[in-house]
């Protein structure tokens, strides 16, 4: 008997016994489609998250005024300025794609029928594509409107419509702020929802930085925004905009200075994590059911002793005899992985058809999935196939 008999006899061996071969496969089953669907997850999940911290602005260094131990109108010039964005957008060069900044103001305007208050911020054209602004309708501010101090107005999209009842309408409405008169020029909305912890809100409007400096008594940017040429250039340009800022102002002032990486790193440490761990669960279903295989072919070799022992008084080696008996394991293993990974990745595949969704599907995954369920078959099916080669003929062939 070579190894195609053997594994000939291993599969019409399976086959009478259809309803167990399943049960026991079915271990595998769910083991392997839970693998696959964890790690699908998993990567899922950490793209999204990371995507909506990119959303905010790629490469960014944010910085604004912290602290110092003066108080009153002395502070003021502790304050980041608009000739600090300037002296940034020079030393930095090349290496930063835009350095713009942010100022703040309130007003009240009659929404709804009753007076609240607005947030205005200004600031200049680089700042919608650094912040990842969708503009929906109109145009953006633009260099000739920070220049000329256009007294020009972006509307965020929630109060375009409280405003006009739609953002259409609002396009070159005029909109008095603080006494002034503003031309409505676009409406926008942020890429990734920040939820108000930035300085956008649901009601905003956006006006030139220029035109916002005459508006405030005070002249404070908060914050400033850097963005980087490449991500590699974060770190040691933040490092530099600090020093920058605290050379630019009196000793004991304090800057705020950081970025982004932090919190990308910490949302993918999350994801590896939170992966490691669902893994280690779809392993234990593995295990479990390869426990499950080593006890079905125990009971499946003494069943076939009898078998056993005519197939070695015909001539079968022990070699053969334990082949036999471990391929059936692996065959076990195998079939149920490969109808495991099957679910696995009908799943993703099945949500982009229907829903639309693009999810990937790991393809390192699939073959550790499938690795495992041979690693499976061939360690625990190693003890019975090598009970089954180990029993004497003679009295297997005496075996009630």
């Amino acid at each position: 008997m070579n190894w195609r008999e053997a594994l000939r006899f291993s599969f019409h061996a399976l086959q009478a016994n259809k309803v167990r071969t399943l049960l026991t496969a079915l271990g595998l089953v769910i083991g392997n489609a839970s693998v696959i669907l964890v790690v699908t997850i998993s990567l899922t999940s950490r793209d999204y998250v990371i995507e909506q911290i990119r959303g905010i602005g790629s490469n960014l260094i944010i910085a604004y005024f912290e602290a110092g131990n003066r108080t009153g109108v002395s502070v003021d010039a502790d304050f980041v300025k608009i000739a600090d964005v300037e002296a940034t957008r020079q030393a930095l060069g090349s290496r930063a794609t835009a350095v713009t900044g942010v100022m703040t103001i309130f007003d009240q305007m009659v929404i709804d029928g009753r007076e609240r208050d607005v947030k205005i911020i200004g600031s200049d054209h680089e700042y919608v594509p650094m912040r990842n602004l969708i503009i929906l309708a109109g145009r953006p501010i633009q260099v000739d409107d920070v220049q000329q101090r256009n007294r020009v107005a972006l509307l965020t999209q929630k109060l375009a419509t409280r405003l006009y009842g739609s953002q259409s309408n609002s396009i070159m409405q005029v909109i008095k702020i603080r006494g002034l008169q503003f031309t409505v020029i676009g409406t926008f909305r942020e890429k990734t929802d920040s939820f108000g912890l930035s300085e956008l809100s649901t009601e905003t409007m956006l006006i030139p930085i220029t035109v916002m400096k005459y508006l405030t008594t005070e002249e404070r940017i908060d914050p400033m925004y850097v963005q980087t040429r490449r991500a590699e250039d974060v770190v040691p340009l933040t490092r530099q905009v600090q020093q920058l800022l605290e050379a630019r102002h009196r000793p004991g002032a304090k800057y705020y200075v950081d970025n982004l990486t932090a919190i990308l790193e910490a949302a993918e440490n999350i994801s590896l994590i939170l992966t490691g761990v669902l893994v280690l669960v779809s392993a234990i279903a593995l295990i479990i059911s390869g426990i499950g295989i080593m006890n079905i072919m125990l009971v499946t070799v003494t069943e076939r002793t009898r078998e056993i022992g005519l197939r070695m008084a015909l001539g079968a080696s022990k070699q053969m005899v334990m082949l036999q008996f471990l391929l059936e394991a692996v065959l076990i293993s195998v079939s149920g992985g490969l109808i495991g990974i099957a679910v696995g990745v009908a799943g993703p595949l099945a949500a982009g058809y229907f829903g639309g969704i693009d999810i990937p599907i790991s393809a390192t995954s699939v073959m550790v999935a499938f690795g495992t369920s041979l690693g499976v078959g061939l360690v625990f099916g190693l003890l019975p196939a090598n009970r089954a080669a180990q029993l004497n003929p003679t009295e297997a062939l005496r075996y009630e």
